[in-house]
């Protein structure tokens, strides 16, 4: 099946994320697991806590519970217990205070906290206060952290370290999550080489499939490597029928641009469709997207900066999305450029950018070479600064700025 984007027309690079993120279907099917084996997962349902954390009001610091409204400066008070951390503690005593750590279980009748340094402790134990203590000073109520009925966590969301140890503290030691997405992986390209072979005339070391799969792994995916694809209709239309069977999502680089031997486009138009093709973007025009049998499928370009660039702006959202996850934009800010553009471009450009502070503010650098082959400037950048299509900037203009560690690729 043709699709109009074989009109030769570039699909602006927002109509084509829209598109992507539209199309994709997430996962449904679901497994329980160990808390502590969650990190990164995508929850199923909705977490709503059952108890109060903390559980009881407890002190903020080693002191002296009491009441406030019954002690005064100068007087001398007696200690009527001691509370240590897990303990039961008795009824406050009136007129008395009680010694207690952080985290202690406030005993009744006590409403504040005095710290342990605001006190006198004379030698037969009893505790002068150096000042007075406000109702509720150094006390944690009940629930103050979590209530109970409290939605701790949303379906969609992703488990942090963070929601880890808030989910421990309401006792859930099992967590029901979205399972995880599998990814074929494709390499074409007659010149390609696996790292450890030998590298002849005309060969180049598959770094696409290490850029890949780092890139897979750190959404959580599983990957399957299928290898590299030499160059022809056959070997193409074998490996794109054995990914789609086995994998949720097919990835390819290479072999979707126009030369006589880029195979893949045709191919995925003989199995099934083609949706997408061709984006006003640079680096990554020649990105496709659509289905092997009933299979997505994404095909990045073959050049790797544009599969570093296209993944992480176009198929990483439509693989968040596929996982389940509610949010998929990336944080990005205005960061001040250190250089300009005087032609504008019609396509919408992703620069790899350092960072560095002058005079106390934050500008950006372009690196030396922005070429869709050259991959090690990625390694230098933190981050890309976009240009929407047909924009000029001079030098000290505010571009938006999204750094690899919300995309993903640290």
């Amino acid at each position: 099946m043709n699709c109009a984007c074989d009109q030769g027309i570039l699909i602006p690079y927002e109509a084509g994320l829209s598109q992507l993120i539209a199309s994709a279907n997430p996962i449904k099917s679901t497994q329980t697991i160990a808390l502590q084996d969650a990190l990164g997962r995508v929850l199923a349902y909705d977490i709503t806590s059952s108890i109060n954390v903390p559980p009881v009001a407890n002190s903020a610091m080693d002191g002296y519970a009491m009441k406030a409204a019954e002690v005064e400066l100068g007087k001398a008070y007696k200690v009527s217990q001691r509370i240590t951390a897990g303990q039961q503690p008795q009824t406050l005593e009136a007129g008395t205070l009680a010694r207690l750590f952080t985290g202690c279980q406030l005993p009744l009748g006590a409403d504040s906290v005095i710290m342990q340094e605001e006190v006198r402790v004379s030698a037969n134990g009893e505790v002068t206060l150096a000042q007075l203590p406000s109702l509720g000073d150094h006390i944690r109520p009940r629930g103050q952290d979590v209530e109970t009925g409290t939605i701790v966590a949303k379906a969609g969301q992703k488990i942090s370290p963070q929601l880890m140890g808030v989910l421990a503290s309401i006792g859930m030691d099992k967590v029901k999550v979205l399972r995880k997405l599998k990814v074929a992986v494709i390499n074409t390209g007659d010149e390609l080489v696996m790292p450890g072979q030998a590298c002849g005339h005309g060969k180049i070391f598959n770094s696409n499939l290490f850029t890949l799969t780092g890139l897979l792994q750190s959404l959580g995916c599983d990957v399957v490597a299928s290898g590299i694809v030499i160059d022809t209709p056959a070997s193409t239309r074998v490996a794109l029928l054995a990914a789609a069977a086995e994998a949720d999502v097919v990835i390819t680089s290479g072999g979707v641009s126009v030369g006589e031997e880029d195979h893949v486009k045709n191919t995925v138009q003989e199995l099934g469709q083609l949706d997408l093709w061709r984006l006003a973007i640079k680096p990554g025009k020649p990105l496709a997207f659509g289905r092997i049998r009933h299979t997505p499928f994404i095909g990045l370009p073959g050049n790797p900066s544009a599969v570093l660039v296209t993944f992480l702006m176009l198929a990483r959202p439509y693989l968040m999305t596929m996982q389940g996850q509610s949010h998929v934009t990336p944080m990005s800010f205005k960061v001040k450029a250190a250089f300009e553009q005087h032609k504008p471009s019609t396509r919408t450009e992703f620069m790899r950018v350092q960072l560095s502070m002058n005079n106390s503010e934050l500008e950006a650098h372009i690196n030396a070479t922005q070429s869709s082959g050259a991959l090690s400037s990625a390694v230098l950048a933190q981050g890309l600064m976009v240009a929407p299509a047909s924009s000029l900037w001079k030098q000290g203009d505010m571009l938006e700025f999204m750094p690899f560690s919300e995309l993903g690729a640290v």
